[in-house]
């Protein structure tokens, strides 16, 4: 047996969803033989109309209704309410819901999972003017935007009341904008009205929910209807081919939600009614018996609700954590704008965390594209527009004579079996090359916002980096004054310390002498983030600070130590008659890399805040370009402009007194 109380002064469509949704769940579980058997189930609806004022009513109605006690505290399962602050255990103990809090953490991380997913770097952001809304934007722009996924085209706040004027404003901003996606925090409330560009039509009773949908009047129809030839209803006009709110299923998560509150009480009812004496967990192994009292025993029925566990006939698992929340259920949705002016809600996806699977994301793979600017085609370089967001920038051609991103690396892979590439050692010019690479993406840490990660990343892995590189540069030149050493009378035993396993062994163990530099660095005094005030009186500078001046000045110094040892071993086998030994170019790359170095100790010393990490940027990029193009540059001349030299008697000639094969 059931009783019902309707109050409302509108009739709300979706909340009537709602409602019959959870009227379907109770006689579902009445008829369901296995949950609550011998126990039938009742409900009483108490309406808001979305109406503060009337939720008050409604409210004030079960507080003085036909329950001789009423407790504020009883047991609570909303599907609509996604405040954290509900999520306090100390105020709301028995408060439980199975609508996702507003903690956004979890949504945060696939919105970004999404935006990667599908390429969309340029999105608009719709937030509604509500502690949710308002909330969702400020950790929106903080926490999602300087991952570097996406730029906000734009962020527009929806009006609470849905004023129209605000709403048209919205929609030419939204129209107007080139970005083609478009990440609401709001409720469909206020969605609704912003996609129609209208009003919600309020009709007044049940009867007219049947008179709004076919655009009829039950009898006695008011006069003035009748003398504008209005229809009359039957009561058998057909729903079959309606197309209205109330019918559309291509969203019911909010009666999901329903439905899932009601099933969660059901099953807490039934573990409460199946608890046995001197089994119970509760003190002396006793149980609640029987509903008379479960209201004088509330904090005992919060048990069994916290523990509820079940998985829908939908397949969906439905539990509560600590705080009583649900797991995170969240639909992608696409709202379609129609050729014929209407709108459609499609669902394109599902964002589910499960306790046994973690989090996961089910996406359709027919994305729109919602970019500010295409990716610029070979032959062009991008200029960024000034005054906007580095995701729009322009495409230019190329300067005469520059290329687009062909790089010495590939290169050498593609002509890795000539001879100018065998000679002297292929595998560390190799390395040398992977190291390089390193080194310039190492720039690329000093960019954007200092966090922990990227503060004590950025000189860790430029010292590890250059130490690669300078290290293979030593072992090659080593090598060569080995190879010379052991053409001499009584020196072939040398060679014995310098085969293929010996040079990567000084190549591991130089380099881990650098990373157990800079862990040492990082764990005594790590770099952090860190506001300055002093440069500027009406400017916070947010930098990094390295933490320990030792640290880094051992650093650079170890750096400075095998760049030094390299130049002068590569001074001395300069003019070594070896096939083609490298000795000259490594002389020369050396005393670029130690000038741009030497350069760049008083430089950073005496430059602050930003300018400081400018210098250090400059100098690797130019102690980089300097080895690249001093140990390659010639190779990549003949290897893409003279193939016709690249010959093993060509490449011998150069130390026996011939002009060199780039001449």
């Amino acid at each position: 047996s059931y009783y019902l109380l309707l109050l409302f002064v509108s009739f709300d469509v979706l909340g009537f969803r709602q409602a019959l949704t959870m009227a379907f769940a109770v006689k579902e579980i009445n008829s369901n033989t296995d949950l609550l058997p011998n126990v039938t189930l009742g409900y009483s609806l108490y309406d808001n109309c979305v109406e503060l004022s009337i939720g008050f009513r409604a409210a004030l109605s079960l507080a003085a209704g036909q329950k001789k006690h009423f407790v504020l505290n009883d047991s609570c399962v909303s599907y609509f309410a996604t405040c954290s602050c509900l999520s306090d255990r100390t105020k709301y103990p028995a408060f439980f819901r199975t609508i996702p809090s507003d903690t956004l953490g979890i949504l945060y991380l696939f919105i970004t999972g999404i935006l990667k997913h599908f390429g969309w770097s340029w999105v608009g952001l719709l937030v509604s003017d509500d502690d949710y809304g308002l909330h969702a934007a400020q950790s929106f722009q903080s926490d999602v935007l300087p991952l570097g996924e996406a730029c906000l085209a734009y962020l527009k706040v929806l009006p609470w009341d849905n004023n129209q004027y605000e709403i048209e404003r919205i929609v030419h901003v939204i129209k107007k904008s080139t970005a083609r996606v478009v990440i609401a925090f709001a409720h469909e409330s206020n969605m609704i009205p912003l996609m129609e560009e209208v009003n919600v039509i309020i009709v007044v009773t049940v009867n007219q929910f049947w008179e709004h949908t076919f655009k009829c009047r039950f009898a006695p129809a008011p006069a003035e209807w009748t003398e504008a030839g209005g229809a009359l209803c039957t009561g058998h006009e057909d729903l079959q081919n309606i197309d209205t709110e109330f019918l559309d299923v291509s969203n019911l998560r909010p009666e999901y939600n329903v439905y899932k509150a009601v099933y969660a009480l059901a099953h807490a009812l039934d573990q409460l009614l199946r608890c046995e004496p001197g089994r119970g967990p509760f003190p002396g192994n006793s149980c609640i018996q029987g509903f008379e009292n479960v209201s004088s025993h509330n904090s005992q029925f919060v048990h069994y609700l916290q523990n509820v566990n079940f998985t829908t006939s939908f397949g969906d698992e439905v539990s509560f954590d600590k705080d009583g929340d649900a797991i995170p259920l969240y639909d992608v949705m696409n709202w379609l704008w129609l050729p014929s002016g209407n709108i459609q809600v499609q669902n394109v996806g599902v964002v589910k965390k499960s306790a046994q699977r973690g989090e996961q994301l089910h996406l359709n793979e027919d994305p729109p594209m919602s970019v500010c600017s295409k990716k610029c085609p070979l032959g062009t370089r991008r200029v960024r527009r000034k005054g906007e967001p580095e995701c729009c920038f322009d495409c230019i051609t190329c300067s005469e004579g520059e290329i687009s991103n062909t790089t010495v690396l590939l290169v050498f892979v593609h002509n890795r079996k000539t001879p100018i590439v065998r000679a002297n050692n292929s595998e560390l010019s190799f390395q040398v090359l992977l190291s390089l690479k390193l080194c310039f993406l190492c720039s690329l840490l000093f960019i954007g916002r200092p966090r922990l990660w990227t503060c004590q990343l950025r000189h860790a892995a430029f010292g590890i980096s250059f130490v690669l590189c300078v290290s293979c540069i030593l072992v090659k030149t080593m090598v060569v004054l080995a190879v010379f050493k052991a053409s001499k009378p009584g020196g072939g035993s040398i060679l014995k310390w310098f085969g293929a396993l010996q040079q990567r062994g000084t190549v591991f163990t130089l380099t881990l002498i650098q990373a157990v530099i800079c862990v040492t660095w990082l764990v005594t005094a790590s770099p952090a983030p860190y506001k300055n005030t002093d440069y500027h009186n009406d400017k916070i500078v947010y930098e990094c600070v390295i933490g320990s001046s030792v640290g880094f000045a051992v650093l650079l110094g170890y750096i400075g130590l095998l760049a030094l040892l390299s130049f002068m071993l590569a001074f001395l086998a300069r003019n070594l008659p070896d096939n083609f030994n490298e000795a000259k170019l490594i002389t020369f790359s050396m005393l670029m890399f130690c000038a741009v170095w030497v350069a760049f100790v008083p430089a950073y010393v005496n430059s602050p805040g930003k300018y400081a990490d400018a210098v250090e940027v400059f100098a690797i990029l130019a102690s980089s370009f300097g080895l690249l193009v001093a140990l390659f540059g010639p190779k990549c001349y003949i290897i893409l402009f003279r193939p016709e030299r690249n010959t093993k008697k060509l490449i011998k000639s150069y130390f026996a007194g011939i002009s060199p094969p780039w001449k």
